[in-house]
């Protein structure tokens, strides 16, 4: 189980990841939507921005979202961890549901370039 710290690390590693990519990736991290980031088995949720190719974490607070965000991505920690650090990939945990994303059509369309 990873830590608070480890998931705002990968956080800010994926963030970095983003803005230095190029071609499509870097045109699909390129959208300004609000997101957030429910860490299922800490219960905490980190709430933000995707704009400027970055996601800029604004608020980490205990329990789900408050506020429902463009972006929603739910999953447990250690699963966080996995995906920045390439161990997970991220069609198979959807597809098994250990990785949860919820936005509208055409955000998801963009986003699938990121995957």
């Amino acid at each position: 189980m990873a830590t608070i710290e480890e998931c705002r690390a990968a956080l800010d590693r994926l963030s970095d990841n983003m803005q230095h990519a190029e071609g499509d990736v870097r045109a699909a991290a390129a959208m300004d939507r609000s997101v957030s980031c429910h860490i299922t088995d800490l219960d905490v949720t980190f709430a933000g921005r995707l704009t400027g190719g970055r996601i800029e974490v604004r608020d980490t607070f205990s329990g789900p979202p408050r506020e429902r965000a463009q972006i929603r991505l739910a999953m447990s920690g250690g699963d966080l961890v996995a995906l920045v650090g390439g161990e997970l990939h991220f069609a198979r945990a959807w597809g098994s549901g250990r990785v949860r994303l919820e936005a509208g059509l055409r955000d998801l369309f963009r986003l699938r370039k990121l995957l």
